[in-house]
């Protein structure tokens, strides 16, 4: 525990942060990423991916979200069809998006 205190220092983390609340960010990082949730469950050793979902439902309507924008392309700009990651991305960070790479 005095590590984990000593890390949560180095790093500039309240000392009231607890390795429970790193696992449950890490986990909540890799839904917004749209990292597939059976990939999360097997992370975070749940036996059935029902838990996984259900302890981070919140995180379900910016992925819908997501699908939306995505399906939504599909019909009204055939040539500019971004995934459901480029659809979660931030609009301001150009980097990752395919339209301004020419492709």
């Amino acid at each position: 525990m005095e590590h984990f205190k000593a890390s949560l220092e180095q790093t500039g983390l309240p000392k009231t942060v607890r390795f429970h609340d790193l696992r449950h960010t890490c986990a909540t990082l890799m839904i917004k990423q749209s990292i597939h949730p059976r990939v999360v469950m097997e992370i975070l050793g749940h036996s059935q991916i029902a838990t996984t979902m259900n302890t981070y439902a919140h995180v379900l309507p910016d992925v819908q979200r997501a699908a939306v924008v995505a399906l939504e392309a599909l019909f009204t700009s055939p040539e500019a069809t971004p995934s459901a990651s480029e659809a979660l991305a931030d609009p301001a960070d150009d980097t990752n998006n395919p339209m301004e790479k020419g492709s």
